[in-house]
């Protein structure tokens, strides 16, 4: 499994290397994108947010299902928050930084930030204890859902803001580069969707610091490998927004669970 890759500065406009690099890998990784104090103000307006929904025993969010789970002194957390920038202002100011509208370029024209579509952006919190529900994720492409509903395969790329810093044993985002590429076939079967998480010899660990932003194309096969060390060293946080393009398709609170979405009982 490789770990070392090139990484990149963000700025307001993508550079032509960058652009390169993004067309041929299908990812991207830009160093030390926010601070410090950004990272904790974030991870501190999540606390705010997760003891809200405990409070009000919120399940589900414009329909999409929010994942609870045990922390390691046994109370109840959140493990995946959706749409969690609607909940906070610090992260939903946090999508209007110019660096971030600048990342639509590598999606192409009409592109947007998804968020009030698909899951919105997406709080992932990962810890591995005895009574955790969400250590890891099977092998998968976010391309997946648009097929399965018959629809046309739309670009979509994951915006991913990285609020821990990880080393291999710590688990976290695996990706096979160039899978986006891939044929329609490939994208359907060439693995056991969430069920199959066995290392793959191409893939490489997206090995992060606090701060770092990536992003990666839906299309690309990729999986959370579960950290192998346990208790406060496995906890690990990410935020995920998605950058797509086509039909405006916002949610609401009336939005139904999709089928799709009981695949996350497969997640543990």
């Amino acid at each position: 499994m490789a770990t070392a890759y090139t990484t990149f500065t963000l700025g307001n406009s993508l550079t032509t290397e960058q652009k390169a690099f993004f067309e041929e890998h299908g990812f991207i990784h830009f160093s030390n994108a926010l601070t410090s104090e950004t990272v904790q103000q974030i991870i501190e307006a999540s606390e705010q947010v997760q003891q809200k929904w405990i409070s009000d025993n919120v399940e589900k969010i414009n329909g999409v299902p929010i994942k609870y789970g045990i922390d390691l002194n046994g109370n109840k957390i959140v493990q995946r928050f959706a749409f969690i920038n609607k909940h906070t202002p610090v992260l939903s100011e946090l999508l209007n930084d110019e660096r971030l509208q600048g990342l639509l370029e590598l999606i192409g024209p009409d592109a947007r930030i998804g968020v009030d579509e698909k899951d919105g952006m997406v709080f992932n919190h990962y810890v591995n204890g005895p009574e955790s529900k969400f250590t890891k994720m099977g092998w998968h492409t976010d391309g997946l859902r648009d097929i399965f509903y018959g629809g046309r395969l739309n670009p979509m790329l994951n915006l991913g803001i990285h609020l821990s810093t990880l080393q291999p044993e710590n688990g976290g985002l695996r990706i096979i580069p160039g899978t986006h590429k891939q044929s329609l076939l490939s994208m359907l079967f060439k693995k056991r969707y969430f069920i199959d998480h066995r290392p793959d010899k191409k893939e490489i660990a997206i090995m992060p610091k606090a701060g770092d932003i990536t992003v990666h194309d839906g299309r690309l096969w990729h999986r959370v490998a579960q950290s192998s060390v346990v208790g406060e060293a496995s906890r690990r946080r990410v935020i995920y927004v998605p950058l797509i393009a086509g039909k405006y398709e916002p949610k609401n609170e009336k939005s139904p669970t999709l089928l799709y979405q009981r695949f996350a009982g497969i997640v543990k």
